[in-house]
């Protein structure tokens, strides 16, 4: 890691939080140990409800030490990586936990992933064995003879279903699923977990805060897939900061863990933070907007976090006009940016649907093992995403001289703290880009992304480095455009990149999706315009308004800016 000076350093926010509160512990304790001493008195609470299923956390320790028992029987050793390949059901909870209890370390795959995209992490992690659904068998068998894999787990989603609701699944979906019968290669999971049973060997291990714990993957800064290192140490310590930033948090809460389990925000926030704090986690293993109302009116959650897209089906349900909001604690966005209009939007809805919250936003990284930012404490200024946690810390930098900006400059966002990753799997010339420590051995992240701080320390998101579009020698922020494109009321959500310019080098060129009823003629283009020239800088204008459909969206939910920039090229 390089080293570089350290600047005069002043942390403005800390006032928000009780001065006994700005340093939390790292539990010295693995994710499974942490998760079981925190639910000690919590056995006989429904810890996990999916579909018509309910799971206490007595019966979830005991699938978890049935299955951490059927791993071994079938190999798996401290520090093998074991891959998941499954959406948000209860046997990738049970897994996951599992894999940690004898040592092992989990390395995370969505399962719509492409055959060469899951090659490629298999063979890159290192894995010996893969769990996965039924429904990613076609993409697993051309494939698994390139990687060491030697074992594969098939779960079905009716597995953890109860009979009737299970048989209905099998009847209008899994029958139709082809997989291979258990064999030496293959074996399905409720096989597996029957040599689980027959296994009678001890598997306790007890495992160091600092030691390997989950292989996660990110485009990174670069935007080159990343598989991201993270400890036990900074999984767990984001439950102890998030406890500090939720404070009313409690076992009678109940969580809308929407969020895939293989994207950090969903497996740390979404799966390990309510776990660990014995809340009931309401598993979805797929998201359909249009039948979002029936999920909030049969489980009525108490905490929803969820990545923007999440809160434009929000607004775009019909059905929501009757749905009751007030048992609704906190709603928290993060993994992607919303902008000011669109959080007051939604901020509105809440408040008609007699919801006493209002949207939370944070900042994260899979490097900083998910949320770092977070509008805690009465932080959260429209339009900012709030504070660091406790423990953490954040500066801007120049982006030429890496030296820190006052306040209200944008620079480079640059962020330390306990959940700081290990390091790019295998990868120490990327980590060494990425990492930096100051001369007091502070190691700080290069998060790639501009922002600003105001006078309270508060954190003000400006977009991707990336991002930034040098147009006739200005600076232009696409993300600000686009928040002026969604305070149209014609606009439901836009979209800008640069294309390349003869003389400018590069201007922005706006791509739209109107609201509902909203045709896209001349006329509303031009509106739109003249809304644009009234609201912007000459030299920020987007040099021409394209409507679509719908914006192409990553397999997480955020704007796919690449393709629209593959498109364009096209």
């Amino acid at each position: 890691m390089k080293l570089f000076k350290k600047d005069k350093h002043k942390k403005d926010w800390e006032k928000f939080y009780p001065k006994d509160k700005l340093n939390p512990k790292v539990p010295e304790l693995s994710l499974y140990e942490y998760l079981r001493n925190s639910n000690l008195k919590n056995m006989d609470r429904v810890a996990i409800r999916y579909f018509d299923t309910r799971m206490t956390y007595r019966e979830l320790f005991d699938e978890i030490n049935v299955c951490a028992r059927a791993f071994k029987s079938q190999g798996i050793r401290p520090g093998d990586v074991v891959s998941i390949c499954m959406a948000n059901t209860p046997e990738a909870i049970i897994a996951f936990y599992a894999l940690n209890k004898i040592g092992a370390i989990a390395n995370m795959i969505h399962p719509l992933s492409a055959e060469e995209e899951i090659k490629n992490t298999l063979i890159v992690s290192k894995s010996v064995m893969l769990i996965t659904l039924n429904q990613t068998y076609a993409n697993i068998k051309n494939i698994i003879n390139d990687t060491n894999v030697y074992k594969i787990i098939i779960v079905s989603p009716k597995d953890s279903m109860r009979l009737f609701l299970g048989i209905g699944y099998y009847l209008t979906a899994d029958h139709k699923i082809k997989v291979p019968k258990s064999n030496e290669l293959y074996m399905k999971w409720n096989d597996f977990m029957l040599k689980g049973e027959q296994y009678k060997e001890n598997v306790v291990v007890h495992t160091e805060k600092d030691t390997p714990a989950i292989i996660l993957h990110s485009g990174g800064t670069t935007g080159v897939p990343k598989n991201i290192l993270l400890s036990n140490g900074n999984i767990n310590v984001v439950v102890e900061q998030a406890k500090i930033a939720l404070p009313d948090t409690n076992s009678d809460d109940k969580m809308l863990a929407i969020l895939p389990l293989f994207h950090c925000f969903g497996l740390v926030e979404g799966i390990h933070f309510p776990l660990c704090t014995g809340q009931t986690c309401i598993l979805v293993p797929r998201f359909d907007a249009k039948r979002f109302d029936k999920l909030l009116r049969k489980y009525k959650p108490t905490i929803i976090p969820g990545v923007p897209t999440l809160f434009e089906a929000l607004l775009s349900n019909k059905h929501m006009s009757k749905v009751d909001l007030s048992n609704v604690k906190y709603i928290v966005s993060g993994g992607d940016t919303l902008p000011p209009e669109r959080n007051r939007l939604v901020n509105e809805f809440l408040k008609e649907h007699n919801c006493k919250s209002h949207i939370i936003q944070g900042y994260g990284m899979t490097e900083t093992s998910g949320g770092v930012i977070f509008g805690a404490l009465g932080s959260d200024v429209l339009g900012s995403c709030g504070i660091p946690l406790p423990g953490n810390d954040v500066k801007i930098v120049n982006i030429d001289t890496k030296e820190e900006m006052p306040t209200g400059e944008i620079g480079e966002m640059l962020l330390a703290g306990p959940s700081v990753m290990l390091g790019y799997l295998d990868n120490e010339k990327e980590t060494n880009e990425i990492l930096e420590k100051d001369e007091n051995g502070k190691i700080w992240v290069h998060t790639g992304d501009l922002a600003y701080l105001n006078k309270d320390g508060v954190v003000f998101y400006v977009s991707r480095l990336k991002r930034m579009l040098i147009v006739s020698g200005y600076n232009v922020y696409p993300s600000h455009i686009e928040e002026v494109l969604d305070s149209h009321p014609y606009v439901l959500n836009s979209g800008v990149i640069g294309v390349p310019h003869p003389y400018k080098v590069q201007v922005p060129k706006a791509f739209i999706v109107l609201k509902e009823g909203i045709k896209p003629t001349p006329k509303v283009k031009k509106e739109i315009k003249d809304y644009c020239t009234k609201k912007l800088a000459k030299y920020m204008l987007p040099k021409d308004y394209v409507f679509k459909e719908a914006l192409p969206k990553t397999m997480v939910g955020k704007v796919d800016y690449k393709q629209l920039e593959k498109e364009e090229s096209e």
